[in-house]
């Protein structure tokens, strides 16, 4: 249906005076106009190659890619879109040209509340940016902070345990990711502000949930305002309008945490937790408090839809492919013992289980394109040109199912990984689901460490069951695309006690 409304506005458009007053005065050059732009598809008249794009823009693209080459060149309205879908040529963008190629391709539903200009995320690098990099960096994420707040992890994965030891015994199915997701974003709060911020069966989950996904939605989505600036004013699809209402419902909760704390902050306390960190830049003025609601922005709904959409795949998966399940607790029974408590030092013992972690962000990555890119000059990339402004998505979706680079690269295999060397850390670019490069994901260090714990204590803890006597062939295993890609058909799965 989102397709099919996305076509016709597109098309509808062409009738406009505003369209034809675009095409006089803004008209895109011709592709021979142009230094050697790399292939791509004949586009049309003002829409260019809109219609193809279709409402999962990751599996048209690698389509096109398959006729068109690796490194591929599109017009979608006014904007050229340059999309890589090849190890090499994701290197070249991402490492070899990564001071040409670091700059945001800002989508019309992120410029609210200046959050384009804020934000960690989508704004430029500049010293602004690698200030907020900076804080981030060594208040969040690095190993000593990570390894002090080991306990604070132990007590949320618990709690999960403890939501779905009581579905059990209820006989109850367990929602995965939202069960996941409220895991993942009450560790968040503990850490930015020392409190939960939401309940398991709680009615809040489930909005903030459903408002993180709105963002990831309105922001990712193909958009008409993207595609012709010069019709941005009239927000066409209203995607400016619903992404405000989500910013508003996230600042509000915002600005009610930092006033409380504003309230009761004493000259001479400590700091407890990221915000009192974030406190004490805004009184050196070094940030604002605007930037510190996008800061706080992107952490949570960066953070929690992330990791919980990756465990959500990997049970999945697991359902999917009993053997692999089959084979999973076999090695946490032997190595750790059914029912034990397992440590993050243990996840070194447990190859097959980070093997597991591997294949599902091969072929569920987080974000398909990562976050775009934008061209700041005309670069050269494998011989071919990415012109000044253009747009620039990795398309990594495609890179995981490239099948010069994976046998038999539709098929659940973590066996692939085992003994391979291979790792998602930015490095290895057959798999970069976090980037690579100045723009790879700051929080990668703690998803890492809560996605092997989350799943890790879900596998040892119980068997696991389709309800309703559901055979694994019969999973939906689609997607939906936003920034993030979700499960399209949420997983409900059926825990019994080892």
């Amino acid at each position: 249906m989102a397709s099919h409304l996305f076509t016709w506005l597109a098309l509808g458009c062409t009738t406009t005076y505003f369209l034809l007053f675009f095409l006089l005065r803004h008209r895109p050059r011709r592709k021979s106009q142009l230094p050697n732009l790399p292939p791509g598809p004949a586009p049309l008249p003002i829409i260019g190659s809109l219609h193809k794009l279709g409402d999962r823009p990751h599996i048209s693209l690698a389509e096109l890619s398959k006729c068109h080459g690796p490194l591929m060149s599109l017009r979608l309205g006014h904007v050229t879109t340059i999309v890589a879908s090849s190890p090499a040529v994701a290197r070249e963008i991402l490492q070899k040209n990564d001071q040409y190629l670091a700059s945001r391709f800002v989508p019309d539903a992120v410029h609210i509340f200046d959050h384009n200009k804020k934000s960690m995320v989508w704004s430029p690098l500049n010293h602004f940016w690698r200030n907020l990099k900076r804080i981030s960096a060594t208040q969040l994420f690095t190993n000593q902070r990570l390894d002090a707040n080991q306990g604070l992890r132990r007590a949320k994965v618990q709690e999960l345990l403890d939501h779905v030891g009581s579905c059990c015994s209820e006989g109850l199915p367990v929602d995965i990711g939202r069960a996941s997701f409220v895991t993942v974003i009450n560790l968040i709060s503990n850490t930015v502000f020392s409190v939960d911020l939401v309940g398991m069966n709680s009615e809040s989950s489930h909005e903030f949930k459903e408002t993180v996904w709105a963002i990831m939605v309105e922001a990712g989505s193909p958009n008409l305002s993207d595609y012709f600036p010069i019709l941005r004013w009239m927000d066409l699809q209203g995607r400016r309008r619903r992404q405000r209402v989500n910013f508003q419902k996230l600042h509000v909760f915002f600005d009610k945490m930092i006033d409380n704390r504003l309230r009761h902050a004493s000259a001479n306390a400590t700091c407890r937790d990221f915000l009192d960190v974030l406190l004490q830049s805004l009184e050196r003025s070094e940030i604002d408090r605007m930037t510190i609601k996008a800061l706080l922005m992107d952490i949570f709904v960066a953070g929690g839809d992330t990791s919980s959409n990756t465990v959500e795949w990997a049970m999945a998966e697991l359902l999917h492919n009993p053997k692999a399940m089959a084979r999973a607790q076999a090695e946490l029974s032997e190595i750790i013992g059914f029912g034990n408590h397992i440590e993050e030092s243990d996840f070194v013992r447990l190859p097959y289980l980070q093997s597991i972690v591997k294949e599902t962000l091969r072929l569920h990555p987080p974000a398909p394109f990562l976050i775009p890119r934008k061209a700041e000059d005309d670069v050269d990339v494998g011989g071919f040109t990415i012109p000044k402004h253009a747009q620039v998505l990795v398309n990594v979706w495609a890179i995981g199912r490239d099948t010069s680079v994976w046998e038999d690269p539709e098929n659940f295999n973590p066996t692939r990984f085992m003994g391979s060397g291979l790792d998602y850390k930015g490095k290895n670019f057959e798999l970069i689901p976090f980037g690579s490069g100045s723009r790879t994901c700051p929080g990668l260090p703690l998803a890492d460490r809560m996605v092997h714990f989350m799943l890790a204590s879900l596998l040892c803890s119980f068997h696991w069951s389709l309800p309703d006597g559901m055979s694994s062939r019969d999973m939906d295993m689609s997607d939906m695309f936003g920034i993030t890609l979700a499960k399209a058909v949420p997983l409900h799965a059926v825990p019994t006690k080892h």
